[in-house]
């Protein structure tokens, strides 16, 4: 005798998915042209065909659950082909974006990152701790704009390491690291199945497989270039933004390293700010190119997408314009600073650790944290046998 499976679907969920960059979802007819163009779903379990039943069902569960929705690049070419105008890459990326929301404490951070309308409560946070670092040192200085005793622009004077930026940026860092590894513990504890999964031949560990995540797929790049010849623009803006936040990263721990352990061994310290020629300046320089190079790149696409295949999210512009921010910022604080504009040096300063600490508070929510997620569900796959 058949048995009958009640499909319960969750109406709700169907329109938040359609809010959140769905909104072609019910022009889909099963037609599968998705999953047969996607250069890199695998034959064995093939998407995004799947995840359109799932978000037009309203089954909510099967879909938040899905390690397929972050083995997905975006590339778009399951939407330039698909005859209905369904758009399916923009339902993946609408399904990710309601993990976010949800995935990690505290919530409140989720919903605000969702939609434009929580952009001022984002950007009020940190405006404000940096303006009470401000204000409380220019009272101690006598001045909102001091200078050095030799006359020099020297951001320390109002903004100092030891004392401001290294314990908020400590706490900020460390604090989003431990929210987004619960959040990864989280997402890794929804890909698994009931019951065991039954492993035959050599199997390698865990961290094995996330190494070669690491080095055959995230250092590459490589599945951006699977996406196809045509996508070869978005590749290239995403390695030079990746590897520009390598090379500022080597450059932050070079100067943190130096500052700190210089205190006690003197030949290795590192002072501020740094002379134009000092090789750890000039790498520093390279990084800002390279970021404005892929930055450039990413938002020329996002611009050029064609609306009736493709559209962008407020994640994807939010992520874009905090680094355009950060980037700017940064680039204009050293300009005023070698012009000797002491006033505007500081404001834009004051606005680059604005922006610096919403990239790095707010990753656990953002398109940022999808780098961490994505090599999560990769090396799961890995882990179980997929590919």
């Amino acid at each position: 005798m058949a048995q009958c499976t009640q499909v319960k679907p969750d109406l709700d969920f169907v329109r938040e998915i359609q809010a959140a960059g769905g909104q072609s979802l019910k022009t889909c007819y099963q037609c599968a042209t998705c999953a047969v163009v996607c250069p890199i779903s695998p034959a064995n379990n093939p998407y995004p065909r799947k995840e359109m039943v799932w978000a037009s069902w309203g089954l909510k569960d099967k879909l938040m659950n899905d390690v397929d929705l972050w083995l997905c690049h975006n590339c778009g070419n399951c939407a330039e082909l698909c005859p209905r105008g369904a758009r399916p890459a923009d339902v993946m990326a609408a399904a990710r974006n309601m993990v976010y929301k949800d995935l990690t404490s505290p919530s409140i951070i989720g919903k605000w990152m969702s939609s434009i309308k929580g952009l001022p409560f984002l950007i009020a946070i940190p405006a404000l701790i940096w303006f009470f670092v401000w204000a409380v040192r220019s009272g101690i200085k006598g001045s909102w704009f001091p200078r050095a005793a030799d006359g020099r622009i020297v951001f320390g004077e109002i903004f100092y390491g030891d004392y401001t930026i290294d314990p908020i940026f400590i706490v900020t860092f460390f604090g989003a690291a431990y929210i987004l590894y619960r959040g990864t513990m989280k997402l890794l504890e929804r890909f698994r199945p009931e019951g065991t999964i039954l492993m035959l031949g050599n199997v390698k560990p865990w961290y094995m497989h996330l190494w070669d995540v690491l080095v055959q797929e995230i250092v590459t790049h490589k599945k951006f270039q699977d996406c196809g010849t045509d996508k070869a623009d978005r590749r290239l803006g995403h390695m030079a933004v990746f590897y520009s936040f390598a090379i500022l990263a080597v450059v932050t721990a070079i100067v943190a390293g130096g500052h700190w352990i210089g205190k006690v061994i003197p030949a290795v310290a590192v002072h501020t700010p740094m002379p134009l020629t000092f090789p750890v300046k000039i790498l520093a320089n390279i990084g800002a190119v390279a970021l404005f190079v892929g930055l450039t790149l990413m938002t020329m696409r996002r611009l050029k997408l064609d609306p009736k295949f493709q559209l962008s999210s407020f994640y994807d512009w939010y992520l874009l314009g905090v680094i355009w921010v950060v980037a700017v910022t940064g680039m204009l604080a050293q300009i005023f600073r070698l012009m000797d504009c002491v006033t505007w040096a500081f404001s834009v300063y004051y606005l680059h650790l604005v922006a610096v600490w919403m990239l790095f508070a707010y990753l656990p929510w953002s398109k940022l944290g999808h780098f961490v997620y994505r090599v999560a569900a990769l090396t799961y796959v890995r882990t179980i046998g997929r590919r």
